[in-house]
């Protein structure tokens, strides 16, 4: 009996805080990561993302073709008067039309994580709190990379000749990608404000068709009415597809690439914070 009891009592001894802590913190903690590496970590998840279901390349392949190919042999002929000609004009346009349009599915991809409850677990984590959101746009960078490359490839088959060479391809490749990096923060607010993927996708297609379409993607704004000059010529659609179409063509367009660069300044810094402000009540 005595010696169940003498047991018992050295089972409820109760620990020390120095003796718990020295069981539990074995070594040194380490050291915080930095902006740049948790951003580039989460950049790395995204793109294993494409790695795990390459099906979402889709959009970024297959469907910027066929928008090349449906504009340049149907409406080639009646604007310009053959495909040949169109597609020095149009090209341009349709990489930056489809390059923005594939943006959007950023904001989706963060309503998809909140809905699985990835979020929370990121949030617990001591990191620095927009490199989640950094991540996803670094990610969606590659897509539109491999979008820009698969459209000029095809262009180039197609008869496509940039007078800028490869410097001016680059060029307006990097303005476009710095734009769009810029313009997913408006969808990463969407999919943090909304409740469904599905909505997201419908709010984004919501702006983005009528601000690609009521552009100079297409065809020369001195054939519309004034009042729809007015706000095309104004549209940051236009002010890079003008930029990146004077960059290819061999050409500096001062102007169109200071607006473009304006615009994508004033998306960071009007939606950014914005982003950021729902992300950490959310």
């Amino acid at each position: 009996m005595s010696t169940a009891t003498s047991t018992e009592n050295k089972e409820l001894t109760p620990v020390s805080t120095e003796s718990l802590a020295a069981l539990l913190v074995t070594r040194e903690r380490p050291p915080r990561p930095s902006a740049l590496s948790t951003s580039l970590t989460f950049g790395w998840r995204a793109i294993l993302k494409i790695k795990h279901v390459p099906e979402q390349l889709f959009d970024v392949t297959a469907f910027p073709i066929m928008n090349l190919l449906m504009f340049t042999y149907l409406f080639g002929g009646a604007l310009a008067g053959s495909p040949g000609d169109y597609i020095q004009f149009v090209l341009p346009g349709i990489l930056v039309m489809s390059v923005v349009m594939i943006t959007m599915y950023t904001g989706v991809s963060v309503n998809i994580d909140i809905e699985k409850g990835v979020f929370d677990r990121i949030r617990s984590l001591p990191i620095w709190r927009p490199s989640a959101m950094i991540g996803y746009l670094l990610g969606d960078a590659l897509r539109y990379t491999i979008a820009s490359v698969v459209m000029l490839s095809v262009g180039l088959l197609l008869g496509y000749r940039p007078d800028g060479g490869f410097v001016g391809v680059v060029a307006g490749i990097a303005l476009l990608l710095l734009f769009s990096f810029a313009f997913s923060w408006i969808w990463t607010m969407f999919g943090l404000m909304l409740r469904t993927e599905k909505s997201v996708m419908s709010v984004s297609m919501m702006v983005i068709f009528p601000l690609t379409f009521l552009s100079n993607v297409f065809v020369d704004p001195k054939t519309m009415p004034g009042w729809l000059q007015a706000f095309v010529n104004n549209s940051p659609i236009t002010h890079l597809a003008s930029a990146v179409r004077g960059l290819m063509a061999g050409d500096w367009p001062g102007a169109e690439i200071a607006w473009t660069l304006g615009w994508a300044g004033l998306f960071v810094l009007v939606f950014g914070p914005v982003t950021m402000r729902l992300y950490n009540r959310k």
